[in-house]
C-alpha cells in the first residue's frame, strides 16, 4: 500500500476520495468541499489517499502537531472492508513516529458504534471516558458530543483542554492563513 499526500484537489482520485468521504461520514461530521479546498495546503493538514496500486484503497485525514497527530477521518472503501486494510493502514499510521494520536467517535449507543470503538482498541487505543463537543462543520448545527479515543494511553483532562484550546480554532474555524502553519 502507498500513502498518497494531496495539497489541492486536482489529482485524479480526488472526486473518487471526496465520494468515499461524502458518503461515509453524515453532513455534521464533515467539511463542506470549499473548506475542504481552503485547508488542503496547510502545512499541518494531511488529506492521504491510501492506494493498492491505482486502487483507492481508503482516505487518512489527519493533522500533525507537534504534541499529537489528530486522526480526523478515517475511511476504507466499502467493497474492500473485511480484508484487514484498516487494521494495517492504522497500524501503518501509529508506526509512523512517536507522536500520540488522537480521535473522536460517537459514544457507543449502537452496535455500529461499538464494533468502531472496538477496532481502535483491538489496535492500541484507549477510550477516554470524558466526553467532548466536537464544533460543528457547517453553521446552524450544534456541537457534536463525542468521545476521544488516544494511542498509545489515555489522555489527561489537561491535555483534552490543550487540544482545545489551542487546536481547534484551526481545525474547525481557519482562522490562520496556511502560510502560517
Amino acid at each position: 500500500m502507498n500513502f498518497l499526500r494531496l495539497t489541492d484537489t486536482s489529482h485524479s482520485h480526488f472526486k473518487q476520495a471526496w465520494a468515499l468521504y461524502e458518503q461515509a461520514f453524515p453532513l455534521e461530521e464533515r467539511r463542506p468541499l470549499a473548506w475542504q479546498r481552503a485547508i488542503m495546503p496547510y502545512a499541518h493538514y494531511h488529506f492521504e489517499l491510501i492506494l493498492q496500486e491505482e486502487t483507492l484503497v481508503g482516505i487518512l485525514l489527519w493533522w500533525g502537531f507537534e504534541e499529537v497527530r489528530y486522526l480526523e477521518h478515517f475511511v476504507t472503501t466499502p467493497a474492500l472492508r473485511g480484508r484487514g486494510y484498516g487494521k494495517r493502514i492504522l497500524e501503518s499510521f501509529t508506526n509512523r513516529d512517536a507522536r500520540p494520536i488522537l480521535l473522536e467517535v460517537e459514544p457507543p449507543r449502537e452496535e455500529i458504534q461499538q464494533r468502531r470503538i472496538r477496532f481502535y482498541e483491538q489496535s492500541g487505543f484507549a477510550l477516554n471516558h470524558h466526553f467532548y463537543q466536537q464544533p460543528p462543520y457547517h453553521s446552524g448545527l450544534q456541537p457534536l458530543t463525542l468521545l476521544l479515543m488516544s494511542y498509545p494511553e489515555s489522555l489527561t483532562p489537561e491535555a483534552v483542554a490543550y487540544f482545545v484550546n489551542t487546536r481547534h480554532p484551526l481545525i474547525y474555524r481557519l482562522r490562520t492563513s496556511p502560510a502560517t502553519t
